[in-house]
Formats: structure tokens, sequence, C-alpha cells
């Protein structure tokens, strides 16, 4: 795709400014040393700063400063007042607030909401270092600190809040986080490009008020901008629409005529020559033209318009064809510029090739760091990914379009390492990005490549378009470990393996030398049901993957291990879904310790489906497809119990619901149940309780042993029988909200099936 200029083609802003600081100063102490009298820019963060390319604040103050800007840090400033704000005096251009590389919110609170007491981005493990929500506060404290100063908001919190979204810790819809912050401009995705243009301009003179036309921002604004068109959301609904690309001459039948037969073109006449006119070429459909969508108001009270809303917002996700959005927030509104040009490989070579220390900022001392300890010898290699999976926001934020960096390029980051990392021992971590095997992988058509609006370039099957072939990663993979002194590559980024089986050789490379005993892999379910709501592929690719990597493994006489990991209570899974997967867990052998429930992060496509229960992958109409949505409490944690059906202290649970399934052969002491019969220490835990014995709700059942007590307590499961009232469904059903009924054929309302806290229809009631 052509992008008017690129990164690194404007003039510095201060032509004296020629080396890169030390670190990006943190104190007026630090400034006083390099020569400022003050910041051009100050980068606000919820994270600890590590002068490392995996950290947002790093590489992206790394990159102003690359442009002549003095560029400042403070990093998790006390949020009560406002003194902390001032600790590096005002800026001259602007204050750049981000959460940090998490989401607040996800950062602070589990997937059913329960408060974290670490925090792997903060020196120490300390949890509690930065607010909730921590773009708002933080803008609202720059405010206090210097009214007139710009605020520019970015990062993954504000870049999946930048439109009416829902919000999945005050289960409502909230709006743009650039009202609610007061931001003057969100800058979204990773947003090099468009910082780099908001800087020299502010720097050149225009005003804050001017800049609402770059690409990859939203601003506020009363009015859709002059001379762009709009058009109504509602008619552009349609799945998978690729607008044509007009003829540049204004017809689409220009060109030679079929020749194989005789032709009636006079290749020789005599005929004096006639003038013809050329056309001025059209403009394309998408250009100048923004989508008008429901207003905050409609989104919050109507869930068939939020998911509308959110549909249409991912199908402008394509730079090459995207519209602006508009959506109307009472008196004011947010425009939605399309998305950034996607950076080429040069760019990208230049972003990690800026002078990252690599290490935390000294000032830490010797506190351990844990998320940087992860990644200290890891390597980005790519960006953006193409799968679309629907509970993952990473598509939304870096986009579909693969951006690769040179090889040269990551040789030399690994060379890096070697001299910078201390204690390097010869061990590179990981050579991966969101996807470990979508390395330079891309559209083959360029035509198609700038007008596709699908959701996923490999769901529900691998497009045609797509270049599966993984020659340029083998070649990658086999350039790391001919580094001196390289002891081993390790790839511990998730592997797409339905795009791996189309390569067979990427699996055997994979297999033979960058495997350290296991590899982790995401088939996320076995259920179709679920599975097509996350659009994952089903479970013969897994095989046919494993089928790969087992032969591969033991051609290079090694034995090695798949690790799968599986979402339990996503949207689409019902109880059967759980059950037959871990049965099926169970026939593989596999014990799962860490499971994770479905955590609806902003903007992802299973949160849209979470919050409405309508399957938003489709068009939306009042006819759509209801979802069903595992949303009570205690049938998520039925979920998870069942993922780790191994483990007693949820076996009460899963007993219980097993029963009200009508799935009592699963229980028993033979190799084809799932859990055993209840035991005589269980039966002796719950007469203890009925006693009011030591015991309490939080209690598990234990074959005696403190040990067996603590390892399962984090879990909370309760071991109480279900109770007699029924319990609310899990997914309420859309029509009642346009003033349908469900009815029995002689007109009469039917009354709905009670169902228990499962979630489940009892069985006399079916």
């Amino acid at each position: 795709m052509q992008v008017e200029s690129t990164l690194f083609t404007h003039p510095k802003y201060r032509s004296e400014q020629t080396e890169a600081a030390p670190f990006l100063p943190m104190s007026r102490k630090e400034m006083k040393k390099l020569g400022w009298d003050s910041c051009d820019i100050i980068i606000v963060t919820g994270d600890a700063y590590v002068d490392h390319p995996s950290f947002g604040m790093a590489v992206i103050g790394r990159m102003l400063e690359s442009q002549g800007f003095r560029v400042g840090i403070i990093s998790q400033p006390d949020w009560s007042n406002k003194e902390d704000f001032m600790k590096l005096g005002k800026p001259n251009l602007y204050f750049g607030v981000t959460s940090g590389n998490m989401d607040s919110m996800i950062n602070r609170y589990t997937a059913e909401r329960r408060m974290r007491h670490d925090d792997a981005y903060t020196a120490g493990n300390i949890g509690g270092k930065r607010p909730d929500r921590a773009v708002t506060v933080y803008t609202q404290r720059c405010k206090e600190a210097y009214k007139q100063v710009p605020v520019v908001i970015g990062g993954i919190e504000a870049s999946l809040r930048r439109m009416a979204h829902y919000d999945y810790w005050s289960d409502k819809v909230r709006r743009s986080v650039i009202l609610d912050a007061k931001a003057d401009i969100l800058a979204y995705g990773n947003a090099e490009r468009p910082l780099v243009e908001i800087s020299h301009r502010l720097a050149a003179g225009e005003s804050i008020a001017e800049l609402h036309d770059i690409r990859g921002t939203t601003v506020i604004r009363k009015e859709p901008l002059a001379e762009w068109k709009g058009m109504d959301s509602r008619k552009i609904d349609q799945l998978h629409k690729i607008d044509p690309i007009p003829h540049p001459y204004g017809a689409d039948d220009v060109g030679c005529k079929n020749m194989s037969g005789p032709s009636d073109v006079k290749i020789f006449d005599n005929e004096a020559p006639k003038a013809i006119s050329v056309q001025a070429p059209r403009p394309k459909p998408w250009e100048k033209t923004y989508v008008l969508l429901p207003s905050f108001e409609k989104v919050s009270e109507d869930k068939y318009l939020y998911a509308h809303a959110s549909r249409i917002l991912h199908q402008e996700q394509n730079p090459g064809c995207a519209r602006a959005l508009f959506q109307r927030h009472a008196e004011r509104a947010i425009w939605i510029n399309p998305p950034a040009w996607p950076l080429n490989t040069d760019e990208m070579d230049g972003v990690f090739g800026l002078p990252y220390k690599r290490v935390p900022h000294p000032s830490y001392g010797d506190d351990k760091i844990p998320a940087y300890d992860m990644i200290k010898t890891s390597i980005n290699i790519m960006r953006g990914c193409f799968g679309g999976c629907s509970f993952c926001s990473i598509t939304e934020h870096e986009g579909r379009i693969i951006q690769s960096r040179s090889q040269e390029s990551i040789v030399n980051e690994i060379k890096d390492i070697q001299d910078k990392v201390p204690g390097f021992t010869g061990v590179i971590s990981d050579l991966g990005g969101p996807t470990a095997n979508m390395y330079r992988l891309g559209c083959k058509s360029v035509k198609a490549e700038k007008t596709c609006r699908r959701l996923s370039c490999v769901f529900p099957s691998i497009c045609g378009h797509l270049d599966t072939d993984h020659s340029a990663t083998i070649d990658l993979y086999r350039a790391a470990r001919d580094v001196p002194g390289i002891k081993k590559v390790l790839i511990a980024s998730g592997v797409r393996y339905d795009l791996a089986t189309e390569d067979p050789r990427y699996v055997k490379e994979l297999a033979s030398h960058h495997v350290g005993g296991y590899l982790k892999i995401a088939p996320e379910h076995t259920e179709d049901g679920p599975l097509n709501k996350m659009m994952k592929p089903g479970m013969g690719t897994y095989e046919k993957f494993k089928e790969l990597f087992d032969k591969y493994s033991k051609e290079a006489g090694k034995k090695q291990y798949l690790i799968p990991y599986f979402i339990s209570a996503h949207p689409g899974t019902t109880n059967d879904d759980m059950v037959n997967l871990a049965l099926w867990l169970k026939g593989e052998k596999f014990k799962l310790d860490q499971v994770q429930n479905f955590y609806p992060s902003p903007m992802a496509n299973a949160t849209t489906i979470y919050h409405t229960g309508l399957n938003s992958l489709k068009n939306v109409k009042h006819t759509s497809e209801k979802v069903t949505v595992p949303k009570k409490g205690r049938q998520r944690k039925l979920h998870k119990a069942l993922l780790r059906y191994h483990d007693p202290a949820g076996w009460p649970m899963i007993r219980e619901a097993l029963i009200e399934m009508g799935r009592e052969e699963l229980i028993g002491n033979s190799p084809s149940c799932l859990v055993p019969t209840e035991s005589r220490h269980e039966r002796e835990a719950i007469r203890n309780k009925g006693k009011g014995g030591a015991n309490n709700a939080d209690n598990k059942p234990s074959s005696g042993g403190k040990k067996a007590f603590t390892r399962f307590s984090e879990d909370q499961f309760a071991d109480r029988k279900p109770k007699s009232k029924a319990g609310s469904t899990s997914n309420k059903q859309g029509g009642k909200a346009f003033g349908t009924q469900e009815s029995s054929a002689n007109g009469q309302r039917q009354r709905p099936a009670k169902k228990n806290v499962w979630g489940t229809t009892p069985k006399h009631q079916r």
C-alpha cells in the first residue's frame, strides 16, 4: 500500500539533537544531565519504564526522539493529585497518555472480576500501582496540572475503547474513552505514523483543534468533516462484501478484445485521426466517505443496534478501503479516521533498530519486573494478525495486514541481545509476534488486499488469495541458529497450526530445532458450536498438525509434546459442549493445570456476542441467530471445573450438573466415566458442614492434609446442592425488546421451562 511519506523522511525538529539519551529522562536531574530545560513531549504510562522494543512507551519514546523531539517519561505516577504529573515541568507540545501494555481493567481484575494483587509490569510485581481506567484518570490529572496543554491518548486501552463499547466490569455500554477522559486526540493501533504526524504538525504551529484528518486517530466533533459524504450504516451491513475498484478510465470494458479469432480492428487506416477524451479517474467509493453509526444512546438501549455497530466497525479495518466512522454521543460526536497505513519493512527495521538499552530504567534497582524477565531475550519479528479469532482484539489494534521486519534486522537484534542483556545464556526465548508463523505471509492479490472486508483470512477456510509459503520463516530460523554464540532459538508465540499444515516443511523445521520439549498451541475447543463463534478451525486440523509434529519429532529423535489451550464459558458454548471437551481431555490424558474462562475484552467480536446474545459475525437482523452465552457465575464455574475434570474440588459441582443434564452414566469409577461417585471423605465433609463444623462454604473436600486443601483454594468452588428455586437463563431472548412474545399454537403465552443454577433445563421438563 502506498504512503505519502515514511516515518523517517521528516526533518528533525531539533537538528542539534544528534545523540540518543541513555534512557529517556524520568526526573529533572536526568533532564539537567542532558542539558534540557524542558521536554517537548511527556509520556505518562501505567507500566514501569523498560527501555525495550516490547514495551510501548519505549517504542513511541525512542521513535519521537529519533524525530528530534525531547521526550520524557512519567511512569506509574501517584494519581491522587496532580503533583507527580508536574515533576518534569510543562511539555512544550503535549502529554502522551497510555495505561501501558495492558488494559488497566484486565491488568487489575480476573475473568471473574476478582482483584489481582500482583502486576507483572510493575517493579517488584506489586499490584495497585496504576488506577482503574488509567487512561481516563491520567488524562484528567494532566489537565489539572497544565490546563492548556493538549493530551493525546493511545495504547491498547484507548485503542480498544475508541467508540461506544460494552464494558464487562460495569456491565454496561460506555462512551468512547476520548469523551470520558476529555482528551484532545486518540491515536489507535501501534500509532507510530499518526503520532509522528501529530508531533510535527504541532511543532510547525498548527493547533490541536486543526488535527482532525490524521489517519489512525479519533477526535471529538460536532459535525462530520467538510467535503465528506455520509452513508447510513444500515446500507452496508453485508457479510464479506468487497467493493469493486473502478477502472481508472471510467469504464469496465477497456482493453483488447479476444484476439484468438478474426479481428475487425483496422490496424492500418487512411482516415484522419480523431480526438479522444480521457476521463479523470473516478474516486474510489470509500474515499472521503464516512459511515453514520447508531448513536451511543441507541446502542446503549438496543442490543441489535449495538451488534450492528460493532459489525460495521470490524468491517472498516482495512486501511485500503476503510471509511471513516461517525457516532453521536448526545450533543457531540466522535470521528474515527480510517486506520493508519501499515509500516513497510524498512520502517519496521527502523523502529526496532532504535537505540534501546534493553533493560529497565536504573531507578528500579534490583527489583524484578516479571514482564521484562519473560521477554528480555525474545524478538518481535512481525505485527498484525489475519486470523480474526473473535475473542481476540489484536486485529482491531494492530490490523490484519502483516508487517514484517527484514531478516538482517532480526539477526542484528539477536547480536544486540548478546551485547546488552545481562546474564544472556545464548538462548533466544522467542522469535514471534501475535502469531509465530505469519511472518511475511499475506495476500497474493493486490486488488483483493486493498478491498477485502473479510473478518478472517483463514476462517471458515483459508482464502485462496492467501500466501501460505513458510519459506521466509524457515530461512529466518536457520539464519538465527547460525548466529555465533546462539545455542538455542525457541518459538514461544502461538503457532497457527491450520497455516502450518499447509507447509509441512515448517512443521519439520519447528519440531526438529525450535521446541524445548513442549509446544503450546490453542485449539480453544473441540466442539463445532463454540469453535464457529470463535472463528477457529475444527479438531481435524489439530489432529493433522499433531500427526506431522509427532512424525518430525520422532525423526529428529526427540520426545516432544503438544500442550493445548482451551477457553471455557465462551459465547456459543453449552454445558454439553463442555462435557464433551472434558471427555476428550480425559481420553487424551490431558490434565490441565491453569485454565481460563472467557474474558470479554473491549471491542472483540466475542464480547459483542457476550453482551447482546446475537451472532454479530453475520448480518445483524431481527431474525439473527440467538447465541447461548454462559454469563452466570455458577455456570462459568461449572465450565471451568469441567476443564479441570481431574480436580476433586470441582467433582460435587460436576456431578450435580451431570444429573440435571441426564448424563448420570458419566458418574462412576469406570474408565468411561468423567468423575467418580461421591467418596466417603466427601460425605463426611458434607455431614460436618451440616453440623456446623469447622468447614465453611469455601472449604473443599479433601482426602486429608493441609496441602490438598490449599492447592485448590483459589477456584472457590461451592459444594452445596443447587437451590430448588429456578435460576435465570444465561442469555435473555432479544425479541422481547421489540415487543414480540413467544406464543403457543392457541395464542396463549407459554411459561418458559424452569432452568436450574447450571443454566440447563431439568430432565423432567425437556
